[in-house]
């Protein structure tokens, strides 16, 4: 009620007849706001410093549901970043945002979305304090998590992705069981043709999953292709895909301890006829000790990158090194987390990223090292409110 009576309000702020919108309208608003202070070593050659961030989902949300008869639905998103820091300001439906229609069917939305690779690896994502930010542990194990475009292209190496202009379908749930697929359009052959030297180039991304949730069991099946994400020269035909194949699995006992890993398969063409592949795998542990306490721990490794190609470049996290020997990584978190209520909680927590000797994997939101095998480490709280 008291959310019906705050879009009421705004409504009335924005001139709409406030009885007609209270009898008429279906939205709802929600959302959570966060806020991250970490201490950050990172490494020789680059300051220790303290970082502010807002990660772990912090968003303000309008959702709303039209019935249109026989079992069909009309329903809208529009999900915003909610930076309280007043540092990245962005514009409206910067997260999970879109229009579509359910039914028996199942779920038909145009937008931009968590893709079904990245909720197929959710139900073995156990263990870490945050998914990004400086007690991030996405960056090693998956490439990164969050926002991406694939019409530029970039972040290759990004496997849990929030793609942008995602044509998205969501099978009904049959006994635990549900699919999911998603591709997004061609618009790099408009928006880049001139710039990446091949207008025949159109790059997508094609995302497939399976979930089965059935009680304390978790299990998600995933493959994802990016295709024409690099142009390798400019005659037809020599664009480069990637592709990732994934396996999750979490069991949750007796209601308070839930284990789960993640093994990741991917590989990239850096050229006609060169390939670079790498292998991932996580481990992670969650215990309610009893009522507002809990503890988590998390255990990610990257593989030596394979193959005979070379070094995939990265986004804001970071890179794939080049094939070849100590180029994987180790990656740690351990937490505290008390819970002042259901929608109150605070969190202490520790975050260890550690290279072999030629790997320059990064800790969350450091620099990227200078100088292959350090380590770099992040400490600090979290809070978050839900509404």
């Amino acid at each position: 009620m008291q959310k019906k009576l705050i879009a009421v309000a705004v409504a009335s702020v924005l001139g709409a007849p406030a009885v007609a919108l209270a009898q008429t309208s279906t939205v709802n608003i929600y959302g959570k706001i966060t806020y991250e202070n970490i201490i950050i070593d990172q490494g020789r050659g680059l300051p220790n410093t303290d970082y502010a961030d807002n990660p772990g989902g912090s968003a303000i949300g309008f959702r709303g549901e039209e019935k249109l008869g026989g079992g069909l639905s009309a329903w809208f998103q529009c999900e915003t970043s909610a930076d309280v820091r007043g540092i990245d300001h962005v514009g409206l439906c910067s997260r999970n945002s879109a229009i579509g229609f359910k039914g028996a069917f199942g779920n038909l939305h145009f937008g931009r979305w968590d893709t079904p690779f990245k909720r197929a690896l959710a139900p073995g994502s156990v263990g870490g304090v945050q998914e990004t930010g400086g007690l991030g542990t996405s960056f090693v194990a998956w490439g990164g998590s969050g926002g991406t475009d694939a019409t530029i292209p970039n972040n290759r190496q990004r496997w849990k992705r929030r793609e942008v202009g995602v044509t998205y379908y969501e099978s009904p749930v049959f006994r635990g069981l549900q699919l999911l697929a998603a591709f997004t359009p061609g618009n790099g052959a408009i928006d880049n043709g001139a710039v990446d030297g091949d207008a025949n180039a159109k790059p997508r991304v094609w995302s497939f999953g399976g979930t089965y949730i059935a009680g304390p069991l978790g299990i998600g099946l995933g493959y994802e292709r990016h295709t024409e994400f690099l142009v390798a020269g400019p005659a037809p035909g020599t664009d480069l895909d990637d592709r990732g194949m994934s396996v999750a699995v979490g069991y949750t006992f007796a209601g308070r301890v839930r284990v789960g890993g993640t093994y990741l398969d991917t590989k990239y063409e850096t050229g006609p006829g060169r390939e670079t592949k790498r292998k991932s795998w996580t481990l992670g542990v969650e215990w309610n000790i009893a009522g507002p306490h809990s503890v988590s721990a998390f255990y990610g490794q990257a593989g030596d990158s394979k193959g005979n190609g070379s070094g995939i470049s990265g986004g804001s996290s970071g890179s794939i090194p080049a094939p070849g020997p100590d180029t994987g990584a180790k990656d740690w978190s351990i937490g505290y987390q008390y819970a002042f209520s259901k929608r109150t909680v605070a969190i202490l927590g520790f975050h260890l990223t550690d290279n072999d000797n030629h790997a320059f994997y990064k800790n969350g939101n450091a620099n990227t090292p200078l100088f292959g095998g350090e380590k770099q480490k992040g400490y600090g709280m979290h809070v978050s409110h839900s509404f």
